[in-house]
């Protein structure tokens, strides 16, 4: 209960981007380099530290480096290449001493690499009782380098330190859709030692294709395809997306520039194929809720083919293609035999993928609709509110809920439709599921409307804006975002709200810290597809026993230039709070337990 707080490190909307996200991981949003400076400050020089940084971060590829440097010049000794061992060993032994020494020793033990357990606790414990301690070490680091261990603990002290440096994480939703390798974070998260998930929009997408509902999947496979990601599905998750293959125009593809153009043909149509699908099963579904309120999503059915025009919230727009084959005007929401085949075919695939299962399965035990961790609430996207600041009433299954019971109920639902065992129950579940990703009462979506149809088929740009939820107007107000704390049971003195889902413009001034400190916006753009209009490529929030701080980071150029460069893409830091007194164990939830 006497030793300092762990650090806490906040990352949100990954969206599939794993080389940055294992970079911030590795370098824990600067910590690490923090940590380099408390040991050494100015008896290294920068280009020393930021070399050992490069070493922690990536120990193997930095290793390979050298010895190739070594090979390289004749002139090294055998003397020079163990002084650079010895020295390097020196060094992280140093770094590990401070950043094990506010975890107890058990803790400590338990996060040790097995192999190497025994003799790194004899290198970090202080050993008053030995006399002649520098020999005592000595002799150890002698004998590691003769039995020809040295790149093997420094690749153990270098994992051992990342380790150390975070003591959890949290990720503020939306790892997945956009980026290319969402499985790769998933696969890491799953592995990582203490970690939740506060469910984004486009994780409960994927979380409901899993489950095996017909919308969500026709909603992950669109995207994926809209991105030039169909090889996440295909080559991440085995799921083969051959059935969909039909013929189009309005559907260019948005890739970036590794994406495999020879596949540009066939992903297009695959690309219409799919969009008309999931216009015709989400029809179908708020037909089977009119409580959704979501009539004015159901546009198939409002297109004159004669005159190629469609009618949208009362205006009739021309439309830039009305080529559907699969389309049967007089009944537009129904499948035609094919796609319920094409439909079905891919729901076994879903329901089957071993490894999107475990995902959802990990998301499901780690994670919920928001997260109340050491006098912080953490949610993606915004508490619906009315325009007045008032909590907006939702219509759920025949009754009204807003505030926190919303989340509860849209949750409890969420749960049912992935392990109700009643069909029935299930099938209800995984509608809640598609209606979180896209409902106008979702918390984690946030919007009147998701605009897909317009986007895709009319020029008018007026249509294509969502307008968001009050709550986003409201940032500022501090008696609301006072009662969503309080609503929470939160004390609103010194409680924070840390919230993902819109990025944060910085390129045009806008901060990530609003009402004061109470409410931090973490999500600066991890993703690709955001930089342009965040002009920075994501925050990411640290929380230590000292304060809060906010790093805003530069965008990830590729893990060669960091290992090779030894760039590092920490740029900025921003103190969001400094606690007037350290804090301690006792001061969070573990100690309270």
């Amino acid at each position: 209960l006497y030793l300092p707080k762990g650090t806490e490190h906040f990352l949100s909307d990954i969206h599939g981007e794993f080389k940055a996200f294992s970079h911030v991981l590795r370098n824990g949003s600067g910590a690490v380099r923090k940590k380099i400076d408390d040991v050494f400050g100015h008896t290294l020089s920068t280009a020393d530290k930021m070399s050992l940084a490069t070493l922690i971060y990536y120990p193997e590829e930095k290793l390979e480096i050298a010895q190739r440097e070594e090979e390289n010049i004749v002139r090294q000794t055998e003397d020079d290449i163990e002084n650079w061992y010895k020295i390097t060993l020196y060094r992280l032994i140093e770094v590990c001493k401070t950043v094990s020494s506010k975890y107890t020793r058990s803790k400590v033990r338990k996060a040790l690499p097995e192999d190497y357990a025994y003799v790194i606790e004899e290198l970090i414990t202080e050993k008053q009782e030995v006399l002649n301690k520098e020999a005592y070490y000595e002799a150890i680091i002698n004998t590691i380098l003769e039995l020809g261990q040295a790149d093997n603990f420094i690749v153990a002290l270098a994992e051992l330190v990342q380790r150390l440096v975070i003591d959890h994480l949290h990720i503020v939703g939306d790892i997945y859709d956009r980026g290319p390798g969402p499985h790769i974070i998933m696969d890491t998260l799953c592995q990582y030692h203490s970690v939740d998930v506060q469910w984004g929009n486009h994780d409960m997408v994927w979380m409901g294709a899993a489950a095996g509902s017909l919308a969500c999947i026709a909603n992950v496979i669109r995207m994926s395809a809209r991105y030039g990601n169909l090889a996440t599905l295909e080559d991440g998750y085995g799921i083969n997306l051959l059935p969909l293959a039909t013929d189009c125009e309005a559907f260019a593809i948005k890739f970036n520039t590794d994406y495999n153009t020879k596949d540009l043909g066939l992903d297009t149509k695959m690309h219409k194929a799919i969009a008309i699908l999931q216009f015709k099963l989400e029809g179908q579904l708020i037909m089977r809720h009119p409580e959704f309120h979501m009539e004015s999503r159901m546009l198939l059915d409002k297109i004159d083919f004669q005159k190629k025009t469609v009618c949208v919230d009362g205006k009739t727009y021309p439309m830039k293609d009305v080529d559907f084959p699969t389309l049967d005007p007089e009944h537009p929401y129904e499948l035609t035999e094919e796609e319920s085949k094409v439909m079905l075919r891919l729901q076994q695939v879903f329901m089957r993928c071993e490894k999107l299962q475990r995902h959802v399965k990990f998301l499901y035990s780690k994670g919920g609709m928001y997260k109340i961790y050491n006098g912080n609430l953490l949610y993606h996207g915004c508490v619906p509110l009315n325009p007045d600041g008032s909590f907006k009433q939702v219509e759920i299954c025949g009754k009204e809920y807003s505030g926190k019971a919303l989340y509860d109920i849209l949750e409890y639902y969420a749960r049912r439709g992935y392990y109700a065992k009643d069909a029935k129950e299930r099938a209800l579940g995984q509608d809640m599921i598609w209606y979180i990703w896209a409902g106008p009462g979702s918390p984690v979506f946030g919007k009147a409307k998701m605009a897909t149809f317009e986007r895709y088929f009319l020029e008018d740009k007026e249509t294509h804006i969502e307008e968001k939820n009050s709550y986003y107007k409201l940032l500022e107000n501090e008696e609301v975002i006072g009662s969503i704390l309080e609503e929470f049971g939160l004390d609103k003195a010194d409680a924070h709200i840390v919230n993902g889902h819109v990025p944060v413009e910085q390129i045009h001034g806008e901060s990530p810290i609003k009402c004061g400190g109470k409410l931090l916006i973490i999500d600066g753009g991890f993703s690709k597809a955001y930089q342009k209009k965040t002009g920075i490529a994501g925050y990411t929030l640290v929380c230590n026993s000292r304060g809060m701080r906010l790093v805003a980071h530069e965008p990830f150029e590729s893990t060669e230039a960091a290992i090779l460069k030894e760039s590092d893409i920490f740029s900025d830091s921003i103190v969001v709070e400094n606690f007037s007194r350290r804090k301690m164990v006792a001061d969070t939830d573990t100690g309270k337990e």
